[in-house]
C-alpha cells in the first residue's frame, strides 16, 4: 500500500470514528422526526389524569414548546404558569432514545433532583416510546427521599394533532395532553437556558 492510500485510509477511519452512530430503531426515529416537525412551535395542555399530588398543576396554564432541536436532540420545556423550571430533553444515543427532564431554579442553577429519565427499553412504535426511570435516576431519587420514584416510567405519545406526557408508577398516573392542531403564542425562556 502506498503512502497515499494509507493516509486516505487513515482519514477514512478518523472520519468514521468521529462521526455520531446512534444506535436508534426506525420507531425510535419515526418518533423524534414528527417531533421535530414541530420545531419552534408552542402548544397548550390540559391535565387529562392526575393524583392529588399533582394539584400544583391545577387551574394553571400548561405550555409546552419545542424550542430546540438538532439531528440528535430535542428540547421541549414545560411551563406551568409562571413556573419556568422544566425542560424535558430527548436524544438519539448509542442505546435508544433517551428522555431528561432537565429542572432549574429562577437563577439558572439546576435543582438537586435533575437530569432524570430514562432510555427506551423496547422498539416502541412511531407514535408512542417509553421510558423506565434508569439507575442514575433511581440513585438521585434515593439521595433525594423520593424512593417512591424508582419506579417511574414516562410514556411520550403523538397523533397528528395530540402530545401526550405521561408519568406512570405504583398509585400514580399523571398525564398532560397538548392541542397540536392550534400553536399558541411562544412562552418565556425557560430558567438555565439562552
Amino acid at each position: 500500500m502506498n503512502l497515499n492510500a494509507k493516509r486516505s485510509l487513515a482519514a477514512l477511519l478518523l472520519t468514521s470514528l468521529s462521526a455520531p452512530s446512534y444506535a436508534t430503531t426506525s420507531e425510535q426515529n419515526a418518533f423524534f422526526t414528527e417531533l421535530a416537525q414541530h420545531c419552534g412551535n408552542a402548544y397548550a395542555g390540559k391535565v387529562v389524569a392526575d393524583n392529588s399530588s399533582d394539584s400544583s398543576f391545577r387551574g394553571k396554564r400548561l405550555v409546552m414548546h419545542v424550542r430546540e432541536c438538532s439531528d440528535n436532540q430535542l428540547k421541549v420545556p414545560f411551563h406551568v404558569g409562571e413556573d419556568h423550571s422544566r425542560t424535558w430533553v430527548i436524544s438519539k444515543t448509542d442505546y435508544g432514545l433517551h428522555l431528561a427532564h432537565d429542572h432549574r431554579h429562577q437563577d439558572g442553577s439546576e435543582d438537586k433532583v435533575t437530569q432524570y429519565g430514562g432510555m427506551t427499553a423496547t422498539l416502541g412504535s412511531a407514535s408512542k416510546q417509553s421510558f423506565p426511570a434508569d439507575a442514575r435516576s433511581i440513585n438521585n431519587f434515593r439521595d433525594n427521599g423520593l424512593d417512591v420514584s424508582v419506579t417511574n416510567v414516562w410514556h411520550l405519545a403523538l397523533t397528528p394533532t395530540t402530545f401526550r406526557y405521561q408519568l406512570t408508577r405504583d398509585n400514580r398516573n399523571f398525564e398532560v395532553e397538548f392541542d397540536l392542531s392550534q400553536p399558541v403564542p411562544l412562552p418565556p425562556t425557560p430558567w438555565g437556558h439562552q
